[in-house]
């Protein structure tokens, strides 16, 4: 928005993630053109401080009044009354702060950081496929049975039935798949989050969809015909990646751990010289995500790479990564892998030294894979990842998903092929070995080769008179 118009944009964000939004910026806007507030030290588990932060900044920027970065202490002029905002719906409060303050004289946009397919099954009208209000259903069902309303709301939304869900661009799935690990989430999240998004999606402007619309075309079109019933729009704007050139992009990667880039970037580049291109598989589960419950499963997925003799790179971004010292030992005596806290990931998909990459099936990551032209193999847990790796795999014919990974709910019937999953340490080896040994031969071959078209299209979304462009410069018209 910032490059295709003369716009202010305020990006607001907490002391935890702010040096990574400003590196991020760095990616896409010249050096010192990016304006970014802190609202401070604001923990991720506390809703309320984070509301009430909001709150104080929100009212400041209305009043237009100089506001004050509560990490780099750097005070900012005051600028023009927001026309617009673009909310998470999970962030229940302060959308309701600026109605009340505000009525309708800011719209509010909705920010759909993940698969379409994803925000219409879990916040969508029913009659199309969603979970509907889930949080009217709740409160009915804790008056008729006299439980208590978080127990009920808990059940609801975390509880599965065994029912079907037909969504568009994907296949039928059990409720069930949709969490297809055991992975702990706050109970708050459950009961005072999820149950009410509904409402507040329902109640906001319009939405932006941070999917490219060829990825999932019949979805987006659904979310538009849903939206456009009350005349509301739908902008589906990815891709969202770098826009500089890759040197600038992979220098600024470089920045937050100059060290270990540099050693992951020598080590892909004797990967390239040893093993030849396309010969390492990436593995990287996202920032939060690991097998906490069953992390057995990952080193017996590293024992199978190790006897297949194929370079590796293990990222343990999430806090609750835990490797053992034998792990750290194998590896170190293989001499082809290395495990690392943090990845440069935008310099690992675009070197030819990668040939794969074994992700959690983000939305970030799967659309930067296929930008990279890097197929996948997938590891879900929960969210929109489930449905990610059934619409590549299944869907596109570009990757493959471990099944035999699945804990929790997720060892139950998968509704595809019927196939109950075992869940043993001998199954997973089992299942990692005919997965890799097709990945790195003809039929992932095969897969790369549909990527190539998937590529071509996802990334000329920016591109003059590309959909995503046309969206964003719509959007603009309309302020």
């Amino acid at each position: 928005m910032a490059k295709l118009r003369p716009v202010d944009v305020t990006l607001v964000t907490i002391d935890r993630f702010y040096e990574r939004v400003k590196a991020g910026l760095a990616h896409h806007l010249e050096a010192g053109k990016e304006e970014v507030i802190s609202i401070g030290d604001v923990s991720l588990s506390s809703l309320k401080d984070g509301d009430e932060a909001f709150k104080k900044l929100f009212k400041a920027l209305v009043a237009e009044e100089e506001v004050v970065c509560l990490k780099s202490g750097k005070r900012i002029a005051p600028l023009q009354k927001p026309q617009v905002v673009i909310l998470d719906p999970f962030v229940i409060e302060p959308f309701n702060y600026i109605r009340e303050i505000c009525d309708n004289t800011i719209k509010v946009y909705a920010w759909g950081t993940g698969m379409a397919e994803t925000t219409l099954y879990l916040f969508g009208p029913e009659d199309i496929g969603g979970r509907g209000n889930i949080r009217i259903r709740a409160e009915e069902e804790a008056k008729r049975s006299g439980r208590p309303y978080k127990e009920v709301a808990l059940e609801i939304v975390y509880q599965s039935k065994g029912e079907v869900v037909c969504v568009p661009d994907k296949p039928p799935m059990y409720d069930y798949e949709y969490q297809p690990q055991d992975f702990p989430v706050p109970d708050h999240i459950g009961y005072m989050v999820i149950p009410r998004a509904y409402e507040t999606l329902q109640a906001m402007d319009g939405i932006f969809l941070a999917t490219p619309e060829c990825y999932e075309p019949t979805t987006v079109a659904a979310m538009r015909s849903w939206f456009g019933e009350t005349r509301r729009a739908v902008y589906a704007c990815g891709p969202l990646l770098p826009t500089t050139s890759k040197e600038s992009a992979q220098a600024h990667e470089r920045k937050p751990c100059v060290g270990r880039s540099s050693e992951i970037e020598e080590f892909l580049d004797a990967t390239l010289k040893a093993s030849g291109s396309r010969s390492l598989l990436y593995i990287s589960l996202g920032t939060v995500f690991w097998p906490i419950t069953r992390p057995q499963n990952m080193w017996a997925v590293l024992d199978v790479v190790i006897e297949l003799d194929i370079p590796f790179i293990l990222a343990h971004v999430s806090e609750l990564a835990s490797i053992p010292e034998e792990v750290k030992e194998k590896v170190k005596s293989y001499g082809k892998g290395v495990l690392s806290p943090w990845t440069p990931q935008y310099l690992i998909l675009d070197h030819p030294a990668t040939g794969w990459f074994l992700t959690h099936g983000g939305h970030n990551s799967v659309i930067e894979s296929i930008s990279a032209g890097v197929p996948m193999i997938f590891w879900p847990f929960l969210g929109d990842q489930p449905a990610n790796a059934v619409h590549c795999t299944d869907h596109l014919g570009i990757g493959y998903e471990l099944l035999e990974v699945r804990t929790g709910h997720g060892l139950k019937p998968i509704y595809r092929t019927g196939r109950t999953p075992l869940g043993t340490v001998d199954a997973i080896r089992a299942e990692v070995r005919e997965v890799l040994q097709d990945a790195f031969g003809e039929d992932g071959a095969r897969k790369r080769e549909r990527l190539v078209e998937m590529r071509r299209v996802v990334n000329s979304q920016w591109d003059e008179g590309g959909a995503s462009r046309r969206d964003v410069v719509a959007f603009l018209d309309s302020l």
